[in-house]
């Protein structure tokens, strides 16, 4: 089975970056568009996974998600992976606590290769992210990442940690599979 690990997005985060994505869709028909069910923040992708290993998984993630205090973040401006003028990926950004984010994508990381599914693209920097659009082939997408620069969603406040299995095709495409809560910050007490 094919899992990641994410932060969710309040609905209210999904539907303000919504109303700003939308009326842009119909311009670029070409790009592979996710739909806002689809929007999540991972921190760490798995890929496929051997059955039977979601309780050792499970348990690694619930004592990566103790270690770490929840997270206040927001969405803002827009870029694309590699480049804009050839992109593969169109994304929104993150701000926030980048640093405690990172902290908690290594944890997570971490946790999964001692259960036995190491995540993919390992040995790469952790670049948090939004995926908005996926491009079949390389695009120019900078008029695109030049509207949403200006983007600043409202912050919110991260406090779980989801393992989550994909099914690319299927129904539903995501399937919560655990959920596991992050300490409370030491601000929110």
């Amino acid at each position: 089975m094919r899992l990641f690990v994410a932060l969710a997005l309040p609905s209210s985060s999904v539907s303000d970056l919504e109303r700003v994505v939308a009326p842009l869709r119909p311009a670029w028909p070409g790009l592979r568009w996710t739909g806002q069910e689809a929007w999540h923040l991972t921190l760490a992708f798995l890929g496929e996974v051997e059955d039977g290993l979601e309780s050792r998984l499970g348990t690694r993630l619930e004592r990566a998600a103790a270690r770490h205090a929840s997270l206040l973040l927001s969405l803002r401006g827009a870029g694309a992976f590699p480049a804009p003028g050839r992109a593969r990926v169109l994304w929104a950004g993150i701000q926030g606590d980048r640093r405690g984010l990172a902290a908690l994508a290594a944890s997570v990381a971490a946790g999964a290769r001692r259960a036995g599914a190491p995540p993919s693209g390992e040995g790469r920097r952790y670049q948090p992210h939004l995926t908005l659009a996926r491009c079949r082939a390389p695009a120019d997408v900078r008029p695109l990442v030049e509207q949403l620069s200006g983007y600043d969603g409202r912050p919110w406040t991260a406090s779980e940690v989801y393992l989550i299995r994909s099914r690319p095709g299927g129904e539903p495409r995501y399937q919560t599979l655990g959920t596991w809560r992050l300490r409370a910050s030491p601000a929110s007490h």
